[in-house]
């Protein structure tokens, strides 16, 4: 070649994968949303521009991100503990037999 250095395309495996912006931002929130005057919904929609719907479905993906376990292990760990113990009484709901 003529001297011009093209970059690798490969990602390198050693190099640390780092959490984009918008997912550290939602787990910031979730670090802190208690402290929004108001209903988490309204701190959710004036915070991000989004509805409460759309949030936690980006947040579910987030928490299940080995990055973000990375970033914030103990958050990372009581969302999904909680995430798991909402879906199990869910679930409990759904077997109980009908009076």
């Amino acid at each position: 070649m003529d001297g011009v250095s093209v970059p690798d395309p490969t990602p390198d495996p050693s190099a640390p994968a780092a959490l984009a912006a918008h997912e550290q931002s939602i787990l910031a929130f979730e670090r802190r949303w208690w402290k929004h005057a108001g209903a988490k919904e309204q701190a959710i929609r004036a915070e991000f521009g989004l509805s409460a719907a759309r949030y936690y479905q980006l947040l579910g993906v987030v928490i299940d991100s080995p990055l973000a376990l990375a970033y914030d292990p103990m958050l990372v760990k009581r969302l999904q503990r909680m995430r798991e113990a909402r879906s199990n009484a869910r679930a409990d709901r759904s077997l109980r037999p009908a009076d």
